[in-house]
C-alpha cells in the first residue's frame, strides 16, 4: 500500500486520470442515450482545446511558484489583433502570428515585472489583465470586429473527432512535456519553484526562467487567442472574461502544486479534459449550472488539499 500511495505521490496525474474514468463511466451510465456518443466526443475534445493549450503554458508558471491571470484578456487581445490583421488584409498565417507575437510580447513584458522589478505575480500579471482587457476594448473601439475569418475557422471544425485544433493541443502538450523532463530548462523551472535560493546558489538565472515562463504563457495564450478566434470567427474585446480561472482550476486539479516545483503538463491536459466531462456531462443529465459549479468547486479543493502528502518537508 505505501508503495502505491508512494506511485501517486509521484505520478499527481494518476488521480485526475482515474477521476476522469470514473466520472466518464457514471455520466456514461446516467445518460446512455446521449453523454457515450461520438459526436459528444468530439465536441468535449474541441472544447477543451483553448483550456487545454492555456493550461500548459500555465503549468510552466505555476511551477516557478506563480500564477498568471492574464490569459483570459490575452485571448481576447488576441482575437481582435487577429481581426483587425484580417480586415487589413493580411492572410490568415500572418494574421495568426501578428495574433501570437503581440500575446507573446505581453507575456514578456509581465515576467519582467516579476523578475526585473520583483512585483508579485499575481499583482504583475493582474495589471496585465486590466491592461491587456483595456487595451482590447480600446483597438476594436468597444464593439466586436466582424471580418472574414479566412481558413482559420476550420482549426476547430465539426465533423471530426480530431479537428485540427486538437492535434495542435496534443503536439503542444507533447512538446511541452519533453522540455519541462528533458531539458536543462524544464529542470531550471522545477528547481526554482522547488527552492529559488538554492537555484540561485546552484548557478541558475532565475530572472530570466520568470521571464521565458511568463513569455511561453503569452505565446500559448496567443495560439489559444488563434483558436478562439476560429471558433467565434470575429474579434471580441469581451470575450474570455474569467477563463483564467478555468485554466487555473485545470493546473491544479492535474496535480500540479500552487506552492510550485511539482506537477507536469500531462496532468493539467487531463484536468482540462475531467472539467469539460463533468460540464458536458451535467448538461446532459440536467444537472443546473449552480450546481455544477458548486461541484467545481469542491473539486478544485479537494485537489488542493491533495497536495498535502506529497508537499516538500
Amino acid at each position: 500500500m505505501s508503495a502505491a500511495l508512494a506511485r501517486i505521490v509521484r505520478h499527481r496525474w494518476l488521480v485526475p486520470l482515474v477521476a476522469l474514468v470514473v466520472v466518464s463511466i457514471a455520466f456514461s451510465i446516467a445518460a446512455p442515450a446521449t453523454f457515450p456518443r461520438f459526436e459528444t466526443l468530439a465536441t468535449m475534445l474541441r472544447q477543451t482545446v483553448v483550456v487545454g493549450i492555456l493550461a500548459v503554458g500555465m503549468t510552466f508558471v505555476v511551477l516557478t511558484g506563480g500564477i498568471d491571470l492574464s490569459v483570459g484578456s490575452a485571448v481576447a487581445f488576441t482575437t481582435v489583433v487577429i481581426a483587425l490583421a484580417l480586415r487589413g488584409h493580411a492572410g490568415a498565417a500572418a494574421a495568426s502570428l501578428a495574433g501570437i507575437l503581440a500575446a507573446t510580447a505581453a507575456g514578456a513584458a509581465q515576467g519582467a515585472l516579476v523578475a526585473r522589478a520583483r512585483i508579485a505575480p499575481f499583482i504583475a500579471t493582474l495589471f496585465g489583465m486590466t491592461v491587456l482587457r483595456g487595451a482590447a476594448k480600446g483597438l476594436a473601439k468597444e464593439q466586436k470586429i466582424d471580418v472574414d475569418a479566412a481558413g482559420i475557422d476550420g482549426l476547430l471544425s465539426a465533423g471530426s473527432l480530431f479537428a485540427p485544433g486538437v492535434w495542435i493541443l496534443l503536439a503542444i502538450s507533447a512538446a511541452a512535456a519533453v522540455v519541462l523532463h528533458r531539458t536543462r530548462f524544464g529542470r531550471h523551472v522545477i528547481a526554482v519553484g522547488s527552492s529559488e535560493a538554492t537555484s540561485r546558489l546552484a548557478g541558475i538565472d532565475v530572472a530570466r526562467v520568470r521571464v521565458l515562463v511568463y513569455a511561453l504563457s503569452g505565446c500559448l495564450a496567443g495560439v489559444a487567442g488563434v483558436m478562439e478566434f476560429g471558433t467565434l470567427t470575429l474579434g471580441d474585446p469581451t470575450d474570455s472574461v474569467g477563463l483564467e480561472l478555468s485554466v487555473i482550476a485545470a493546473v491544479v486539479v492535474g496535480g500540479t502544486a500552487l506552492s510550485g516545483g511539482e506537477g507536469g503538463v500531462l496532468g493539467s491536459l487531463v484536468g482540462a479534459l475531467l472539467m469539460t466531462v463533468i460540464r458536458t456531462g451535467a448538461n446532459h443529465t440536467g444537472i443546473p449550472n449552480w450546481v455544477q459549479e458548486i461541484l467545481t468547486g469542491f473539486i478544485i479543493v479537494g485537489a488542493a488539499m491533495g497536495e498535502r502528502p506529497g508537499r516538500r518537508s
